[in-house]
């Protein structure tokens, strides 16, 4: 008989993390990395689903790297079975970098994983970066942020803390006054557990909307246009990735592809997207950053950008300049939130309007446009 891994004490900031991979190059790629982290544990290592959720019974897991393919038992059956044991545990889908691989994959964040990471299909250099290098960068930060939100939850010390907020909305109705005009577009930046809010938002939007929505999530290309079109299934708006140079119209959903910023500019009385290949900003292409900041330039007070769940910092800046700029700024919560890292990051510069659960976010734009669209007081 296998004996229970005891629980951690309060003050242990170590992440345990599980690998599960039938490849065992994988998942002894990870564990290298992953090794070189005086943070986080490796306590298991297995080949297939079943032997995961059979794992999870002794507990002490915080982290779980999943494969999507695998012989007994794939990654997609086992989801509902690991949360099933503990309710917190993070799941980081490892996916391929196809179609196939961004429809699987969102189809995983349905079932309740919390974010992906694309397998690095070679260690040859793109635009300067090594794949490995990246790849090695991307994993370290999702299981450290993905960590220190279990570890918060389980009543432990997280790695890195974050400030405490209690949510506070404002009404629209009080926003949107003085200078403030209706809001002429809206903008929605997220990242880690993004996809999933974002369907909440849109879920609950009152459809079609008075204006045009742009959306910029980190995402690889596949992904985005895979991400574009489970919107447009629940949004009730026509929804696909942007386009460089099309004019944006009201109503209408615009996703930024993956590896490109997307902005806006204008051409006398019309707004078109541009989109480019900058230089990846807060390590991200597409990043929030750009579109907040194109936004500011161009609709000003008439701008409602809003920050969702993610890691790092991706977004602050920008909506700080959005909101010098006279446009409303929301970001979601902490405690909504898979991980309070863009959405925190942006509480802090001190700009928000509100910073409001997931749920009360659709309801805040509905009623911000509604009360705009009886004249602001």
């Amino acid at each position: 008989m296998t004996a229970n891994v005891a629980p951690l004490p309060a003050a242990d900031t170590k992440i345990r993390v599980m690998l599960v991979d039938d490849s065992p190059i994988i998942r002894g790629m990870n564990a290298r990395i992953l090794d070189k982290m005086p943070s986080v544990e490796i306590v298991a290592s297995v080949s297939n689903g079943q032997m995961a959720v059979k794992r999870m019974e002794q507990g002490g897991i915080d982290v779980i790297v999943l494969d999507i393919e695998m012989p007994v038992m794939d990654g997609l059956t086992a989801i509902p079975l690991l949360l099933e044991r503990d309710k917190n545990v993070k799941i980081l889908m490892s996916s391929t970098l196809t179609q196939h691989g961004a429809e699987v994959s969102m189809r995983a964040l349905q079932l309740g994983a919390a974010d992906f990471i694309p397998k690095p299909t070679n260690i040859a250099s793109v635009d300067g970066r090594n794949a490995i290098d990246d790849y090695r960068r991307d994993i370290v930060e999702k299981i450290l942020a993905l960590g220190d939100t279990v570890a918060k939850r389980k009543g432990r010390t997280p790695a890195a803390p974050v400030a405490q907020v209690k949510a506070v909305g404002k009404d629209p109705s009080t926003i949107y006054t003085g200078v403030r005009t209706a809001p002429k577009i809206l903008a929605l930046g997220s990242s880690t557990g993004g996809p999933q809010a974002l369907m909440q938002v849109f879920r609950n939007l009152d459809a079609p909307l008075a204006c045009p929505v742009l959306v910029t999530q980190h995402m690889p290309p596949h992904f985005t246009q895979t991400l574009a079109k489970h919107i447009g299934d629940v949004a009730k708006m026509p929804s696909r990735e942007a386009v460089d140079g099309e004019i944006i119209e009201p109503g209408r959903v615009y996703i930024a592809p993956g590896d490109y910023h997307m902005t806006v500019k204008t051409d006398g009385a019309k707004v078109r997207i541009a989109l480019n290949q900058d230089p990846a900003e807060n390590y991200c292409r597409p990043a929030v950053d750009p579109m907040f900041r194109s936004i500011a330039d161009v609709y000003g007070k008439n701008a409602l950008c809003v920050v969702l769940t993610g890691m790092g910092r991706d977004g602050a800046a920008g909506a700080k300049v959005a909101a010098e700029a006279g446009a409303v700024v929301v970001a979601q919560d902490e405690e909504t939130s898979v991980v309070w890292g863009m959405p925190g990051a942006t509480y802090a510069t001190g700009i928000c309007d509100a910073v409001l659960p997931i749920k009360e976010v659709a309801p805040f734009i509905n009623k911000a446009l509604k009360v705009a669209s009886h004249g602001a007081r």
